[in-house]
């Protein structure tokens, strides 16, 4: 989640709210979240999404060609896939070349799978659960936007929200801090290009399906020079108090993060009181 550099200003008469993601625009989590922020008909929904998974590529941009911006129909959206990575998506979405002006504020997901620390684990989700994952986020995002308009949001500072597998029992919100824990990653030698699990999204291994090879792989080199080597998950660890431990708890963790760098202590700070004033008042709105 992240705020737009203006920071002064809420854009017309409804906030300007940006989807993108790194799963692709036909990803069930992007959909329902759309489908959500359109439903309350509080936001102009905009979407500007990679037109097929890109997974952990996020960082990497194209020079070398043209991107194509394709319109794709969502109700209640103005949206486009992207031939290019989800930082040319991003980029393309913030540049006013695509859509006639800036953003409010940036939201990337739903994604599947935990986003912890410095690494990703494999989650199940349903259509329903993304649909009230989206609805518990609407809290956080109508407090930042109330932020910016107010111009107490502090600036250059992201939100990273991980919601439990369970989210209709989850234990509440809880702010967080950024673990240091990475999975711990291997290669190991395979004969073909089928053999064995495939690397999913969320950076684990489908233990059901195969790796399927390309048909346009065409090597240089005959199969006798040439060995096969994929990529595997050999595990990770949580560190207690920081936001993996949490979201093993049930909660739903909000962890800021600085753009650049670690988050400083008046970030910090500043989400420490803020954090349990807005989701207070999403309490006592829904028990009216």
């Amino acid at each position: 989640m992240e705020i737009d550099g203006g920071g002064d200003r809420i854009s017309g008469e409804r906030p300007i709210i940006m989807v993108t993601n790194d799963d692709g625009i036909d990803a069930p989590g992007l959909r329902s979240l759309v489908r959500v922020l359109v439903s309350t008909n509080l936001y102009d929904v905009r979407v500007c999404a990679p037109d097929s998974e890109k997974s952990a590529v996020s960082h990497s941009i194209i020079w070398s060609r043209p991107l194509t911006a394709k319109r794709v129909e969502i109700d209640g959206a103005t949206a486009y896939a992207v031939d290019g990575t989800p930082a040319d998506c991003t980029g393309l979405g913030l540049s006013e070349a695509l859509f006639p002006s800036r953003p409010d504020l940036v939201l990337s997901g739903i994604n599947v799978g935990s986003n912890c620390g410095y690494h990703m684990k494999r989650g199940e989700m349903n259509a329903n659960d993304f649909v009230l994952s989206a609805q518990a986020c609407l809290p956080i995002i109508n407090g930042i936007l109330s932020a910016i308009k107010n111009k107490t949001h502090p600036m250059q500072c992201f939100l990273n929200i991980d919601l439990p597998t369970d989210i209709a029992n989850h234990k509440g919100y809880k702010l967080t801090r950024q673990g240091k824990s990475m999975g711990k990653m291997g290669w190991r030698q395979v004969e073909e290009k089928a053999q064995g699990p495939k690397m999913l999204s969320t950076m684990t291994m489908d233990t059901e399906s195969g790796v399927v090879s390309s048909d346009n792989d065409t090597s240089a080199h005959s199969k006798k020079d040439s060995r096969l080597f994929k990529r595997e998950v050999r595990g990770s660890f949580n560190e207690e108090g920081t936001d993996s431990h949490y979201l093993k708890e049930g909660f739903i963790t909000v962890t800021p993060l600085g753009a650049l760098s670690q988050t400083d202590v008046d970030c910090q700070n500043y989400y420490k009181e803020w954090l349990p004033k807005i989701t207070n008042q999403s309490c006592s709105s829904s028990s009216l």
